[in-house]
């Protein structure tokens, strides 16, 4: 066997596709929409080597065009997650001692796939599947799922390179081991890409996983499976099932091997989760790595310094692409009172010429929310806004869930910087804003930093560099993405690494080596070239 130190290929940003109307990409990506409306997709689970199907089958429909049938998956049980554990266990001795370069060029190999054959299937399946655009779904699961891949076996390699120092007559080496057990990816239905990342990341380290989707993003999921297949992922690395999550929850977290955990989704089922296992500490062989992105209430701050259409361009994009279903999406915003009629018009101009409908049509900005649970949820909060005479409606309010769960872009001004909208998570295109005097400004820093128990993303609108270095620190705790006159969303990977802390999880940073470092446990080598044959020291001699 031949060894050398490699270098992996340099990792640079995909570069992101326009979709202008006559291009190529838009062709492609309009056949590969038809091509799933036409079909129904099987959607297995893959165990081992296995496609597993049941016979609870769950009908899988556009969020838009919910009674169009895109296909259905197989629903497991408490038997499946014991296998796909069994067939993690079962992999993980081969996987782990797969010399590092083979394991890493799998997964470059997948970003390759992505970018190339799959680019236009994986965004057709993100877009009809969870509704996004064809900007969001190529931002997502083309560009950024790439970019993780490659990213990530750079980071890798990084990491491994890492060794200590030696002394005279001493080697000290430093092993990075995969941990002992399985991972558990549970994955969220937002972000293709993050669905992607969350098992790719512990397994790219020598990890195998058991992962389990949102039932919403399984059509994407199935994608993603395609391609490590076919990339040339060995059987049982990772392990895609689709089980009730309490169902998963009662096998994995009470089994021994368990090692960790890696997740993204809302803050009290993380809290469970973490409850969970703190209850059983005592069963595992070691103490499993917990790490969760959990979510925001993600503010945008307004100096009376701004300017007015940069503010209005961050909040509308900010707030309401994707339908506000990202965790870093702008909710709540501080506006002065001597900026606040230029934004508000420029935001209601904006609104005005937004379109709202289905991802097949190229035109629709809008598209609609994920399911019937999100959709009461959001109009519930919209509903309420409108009985309470302290809230005005700015834009939007209205929705239909007739045909898909389409809920108009709505921007509220509240009297109450404490009304629940400034303050809960809420998902969805509603965007809370408050207006208040510029001599309030460092008033409305402390209200920022203590009316949400959330710290994901926040932004700074101001030309007055003085103002942005006060309010980064004075707010350095409350958003662990910060962004100088720019909205707080679209965090690139190798750029910005994302993550928050406080409520909105353990801040360990997706898309940098901070976060691989969570998947490896380090085992220190010293080996002595002349080992001592007597236990005296010089300092025992007599005078």
């Amino acid at each position: 066997m031949s060894f050398g130190f490699f270098n992996v290929p340099a990792p640079l940003n995909e570069p992101v596709k326009e979709y202008r109307p006559g291009s190529p990409e838009r062709q492609a990506l309009k056949q590969a929409i038809q091509d799933f409306r036409s079909t129904e997709t099987d959607i297995p689970m893959y165990i081992g080597g296995e496609e597993i199907r049941t016979e609870r089958k769950l009908r899988v429909a556009p969020p838009h065009d919910h009674q169009h049938t895109l296909g259905y998956f197989y629903e497991g049980d408490a038997q499946h997650v014991k296998q796909a554990i069994e067939a993690a266990l079962t992999a993980k001795e081969k996987w782990a001692n797969l010399a590092w370069e083979h394991r890493v060029s799998i997964f470059l190999k997948a970003a390759d796939l992505i970018a190339g054959p799959y680019r236009a299937r994986i965004n057709a399946a993100t877009m009809l599947g969870q509704s996004k655009n064809a900007f969001q779904a190529e931002i997502d699961s083309a560009c950024e799922l790439i970019d993780f891949l490659r990213f990530n076996v750079h980071f890798a390699t990084d990491i491994y390179r890492q060794q200590p120092n030696s002394s005279p007559g001493v080697w000290n080496q430093l092993e990075y081991r995969p941990l002992e057990g399985f991972v558990f990816a549970l994955t969220p239905f937002n972000f293709t890409a993050i669905a992607g990342n969350l098992p790719t990341s512990a397994a790219m380290m020598g990890n195998t996983v058991v992962w389990k989707p949102a039932y919403t993003q399984v059509l994407a999921a199935k994608v993603i499976m395609e391609v490590l297949k076919e990339a040339g992922l060995p059987d049982g690395v990772i392990n895609l099932i689709y089980v009730d999550g309490p169902v998963a929850g009662d096998i994995i977290f009470n089994h021994p091997d368990f090692a960790g955990i890696h997740f993204t989704g809302s803050t009290g089922v993380f809290q469970a989760i973490w409850s969970t296992i703190g209850t059983n500490i005592h069963k595992y062989k070691s103490y499993p790595r917990i790490v969760g992105e959990t979510g925001g209430k993600d503010f945008v701050l307004v100096h009376e310094s701004a300017d007015s259409d940069e503010v209005a361009t961050g909040l509308v994009r900010g707030a309401f692409e994707y339908q506000g279903q990202k965790c870093s999406a702008a909710s709540r915003a501080y506006i002065p009172s001597t900026l606040w009629p230029a934004v508000e018009a420029k935001v209601k101009q904006f609104l005005n010429e937004i379109k709202m409908g289905g991802v097949e049509d190229f035109t629709n900005f809008i598209n609609a929310v994920i399911d019937e649970r999100s959709f009461k949820k959001i109009t519930a909060y919209i509903d309420e806004a409108k009985q309470n005479d302290q809230i005005q409606i700015i834009a939007g309010g209205n929705y239909d869930g007739s045909k898909g769960y389409f809920i108009e872009p709505t921007v509220l001004r509240v009297s109450d910087p404490k009304y629940r909208t400034m303050c809960e998570e809420i998902f969805g295109p509603v965007l809370s804003i408050y207006v208040y005097e510029p001599t309030e400004f460092d008033a409305i820093l402390q209200l920022i930093d203590t009316t949400s128990p959330y710290a994901l993303t926040g932004s700074i609108f101001a030309k007055d560099k003085y103002v942005v270095e006060h309010v980064a620190k004075a707010l350095q705790n409350a958003a662990g993405n910060f962004y100088i006159n720019d909205k707080p969303t679209g965090a690139v990977v190798g750029q910005q690494p994302f993550g928050g802390a406080r409520a909105s999880g353990t801040n360990d940073k997706a898309g940098s080596a901070l976060n691989l470092y969570r998947w490896v446990s380090a085992r220190t080598i010293k080996e002595t070239f002349v080992s001592p044959k007597h236990f005296a020291y010089p300092f025992l001699q007599a005078e």
